[in-house]
């Protein structure tokens, strides 16, 4: 069993998986919402690349096939909406957000070294393991594709000059925490009775989660909400006794345009998970929102997301709960569609296969089995499930990384 395992290249993991989107290291904000925009993904990669095109006239190869650039290019990070969402968040851009979305993507990348690992394809599935549990969050390993020159252009033009998928000739696509996860899921036979275990009696609930009040600012944690992006998590939102309300995922907040930012900045926590919920703000909270970007003479911030207006859709979703926590709603002399935006820009909505976020959490308890703890996170996209008592007091959270370890040292034992 652990010879057949052992064995395993992480070639095997990326069969049938996608080619990466990406974008240049100079590529201003500004662009990189419009490629999020236009995209299926949530992630692009950012790439640095430093060559130069063959320039021998007697060359008559072709060059998209045999990679006729000289140098190196390499995915220096990834990006998100999340990632704008937060930086347009920081106290120097909410005054004018026109400028700071001229700044270049790399104001985005966190400065935390190798979270993304270029590996060879032919590496062992355990490598890829110890490099995740080193830190490496995304491992970018090339691909073999079948494409035709001439498919290959009419793929540029598709996805215009901000996102090539080919870097000196090669494709390349992300190896995730999910990705083996999936892969351990489907082999999951070979390692009983492990996977019957409770995530309790394994020991990998735990208590290292970022956590914030129902009633406090949501922009007090938004060093923590940038952070449980990083790090493939969430924030807890807890009342005063320690009960699991909901969570301000970044999963959650990656499906919503950048008109978000303006929510953090003025709604407590509680209100904000209403916002985001179903990617329809309820109107109330709508006419809070631009009360106090003007109350705080942040008119420059709303300006510029009502000119943004543009890449949203008309909400399809209400909020059936939770109204504003505060007693602050007066009404705004602005109309409510300027900022009654749905959270979903407009390529979502013709992408079946993207699920819609809630800010409900997804959650086990203490004896869940390891194996229906896994399948309950894949069935969502999360990398994490939170764990609760029976009483809805938040206990911890089980993490992709630490399954793995589980895995990891499983295999050793059998091998």
């Amino acid at each position: 069993m652990a010879v057949s395992l052992l064995a395993r290249e992480i070639s095997d993991l990326c069969l049938g998986k996608p080619a990466l989107r990406s974008l240049s290291l100079t590529t201003t904000i500004t662009e990189v919402l419009f490629a999020l925009k236009n995209s299926d993904d949530n992630f692009l990669s950012v790439w640095s690349c430093e060559h130069t095109a063959k320039t021998n006239k007697d060359y008559r190869g072709n060059c998209e096939e045999d990679g006729c650039d000289v140098g190196e290019c390499k995915c220096v990070g990834k990006v998100s909406m999340v990632d704008v969402i937060c930086y347009l968040c920081k106290d120097e851009n909410l005054v004018s957000p026109s400028d700071a979305l001229k700044a270049p993507v790399s104001v985005l990348l966190p400065e935390v070294p190798g979270m993304v690992v270029h590996v060879e394809p032919t590496s062992s599935l355990l490598d890829a393991i110890d490099l995740i549990l080193q830190g490496a969050k995304n491992l970018v390993v090339p691909i073999k594709t079948r494409y035709s020159s001439s498919s290959r252009r009419k793929q540029h033009q598709k996805l215009s000059i901000t996102s090539p998928t080919i870097h000196n000739g090669r494709e390349f696509c992300w190896l995730t925490q999910e990705d083996i996860i999936r892969f351990f899921l489907g082999s999951i036979g070979l390692f009983a009775p492990l996977p019957a275990l409770s995530i309790d009696t394994l020991g990998i609930i735990s208590n290292d989660y970022p956590t914030i009040d129902y009633h406090s600012p949501a922009i007090s944690e938004l060093e923590a909400i940038s952070g449980s992006l990083a790090d493939e998590n969430s924030v807890a939102i807890i009342d005063s006794d320690g009960i699991l309300i909901g969570e301000l995922s970044p999963f959650t907040l990656a499906c919503c345009d950048e008109s978000v930012a303006a929510a953090i900045t003025t709604l407590s926590s509680g209100d904000l998970m209403a916002y985001i919920d179903c990617g329809g703000p309820p109107e109330d909270l709508v006419n809070l929102v631009m009360t106090r970007l003007k109350g705080r003479g942040l008119e420059a911030m709303l300006q510029e997301f009502t000119n943004s207006s543009c890449y949203s859709t008309t909400s399809s979703c209400h909020s059936q709960s939770s109204s504003s926590s505060s007693d602050e709603e007066s009404e705004s002399s602005t109309p409510v569609s300027a900022l009654q935006r749905p959270g979903k820009y407009s390529r979502s909505m013709s992408y079946s296969a993207r699920m819609v976020r809630r800010a409900e959490a997804i959650v086990c308890h203490p004896k869940s089995s390891l194996v229906a703890v896994m399948i309950q996170a894949i069935a969502h996209r999360l990398n994490y499930v939170w764990v609760i008592e029976d009483d809805c007091s938040l206990v911890g959270i089980v993490r992709f990384c630490d399954v793995l370890k589980v895995f990891r040292e499983s295999i050793e034992d059998m091998a």
